[in-house]
């Protein structure tokens, strides 16, 4: 696994425990609010400063009974081909494990679940299908992204029983319109729980020139989904 990054402690990252958060390097998406820019972009330069698995299974060994949830999040941790392996070795000792995808290796997000290894996962809708290709970073006329592995990890999880799961959208003032908040709501319509998040501007995100939605546009939001999804909260504000 490519560790680039420990949180010790989190109330935040996994609802309802006292996790550690594990970033794990490189994204196939380049959301340009995104604000893991050097997970994103620099993964591979940053091997040589990276966790080792023995340093961080060392760290969870101490910390049981103190912790426990272990949140894996990145970059994307589902292109790390030796992840069901890692989340083996952390479920050894006795954490629950949240997953965070972008939902884009539906074989890998079913695998985990059929086999037990995570017991809770967050998938990050990042807007309405009609703008999917400029919010991931893909914006050429000529370059258009498949959303067909994102709809299959969508429906996938809002079908299955084994875990508990939640949609969440970070909202972007120049990227996310009331049109968009109603076509995403009506794209995972069925969903278990939907997050609106507010973009916070930061050192290191992706491109700058981004900003938030007044809280009275995101309570506007807020409302309007929870005429499809009741159970939609706006976090972090």
């Amino acid at each position: 696994m490519l560790i680039l990054g420990l949180n010790k402690t989190t109330l935040l990252d996994y609802p309802e425990h006292v996790a550690a958060t594990v970033f794990t390097g490189g994204c196939n998406f380049r959301c340009p609010y995104c604000h893991n820019r050097e997970l994103v972009l620099k993964a591979s330069s940053l091997i040589s400063s990276s966790i080792s698995e023995t340093a961080l299974f060392s760290f969870l060994e101490k910390r049981r009974g103190i912790l426990t949830g272990v949140c894996i999040t990145g970059g994307e941790p589902t292109l790390q081909p030796d992840l069901p392996e890692f989340i083996r070795q952390i479920k050894a000792l006795g954490y629950l494990v949240k997953l965070d995808t972008n939902g884009t290796n539906p074989d890998m997000l079913k695998f985990l679940i059929h086999a037990g290894l995570i017991d809770y996962c967050a998938l990050d809708v990042k807007n309405s299908p009609d703008k999917y290709n400029v919010t991931v970073g893909v914006v050429s006329n000529n370059l258009k992204f498949d959303l067909s592995t994102v709809k299959e990890s969508i429906q996938f999880l809002i079908h299955q029983s084994t875990i508990s799961y939640e949609f969440r959208t970070t909202i972007v003032q120049e990227l996310h319109s009331e049109v968009d908040m109603r076509a995403i709501c009506q794209w995972i319509i069925g969903a278990q729980t939907y997050f609106l998040q507010s973009y916070t501007d930061s050192e290191g995100v992706l491109c700058k020139g981004f900003h938030a939605h007044s809280k009275e546009t995101l309570q506007t939001f807020v409302t309007l989904c929870r005429e499809y999804i009741p159970n939609t909260t706006l976090r972090g504000i």
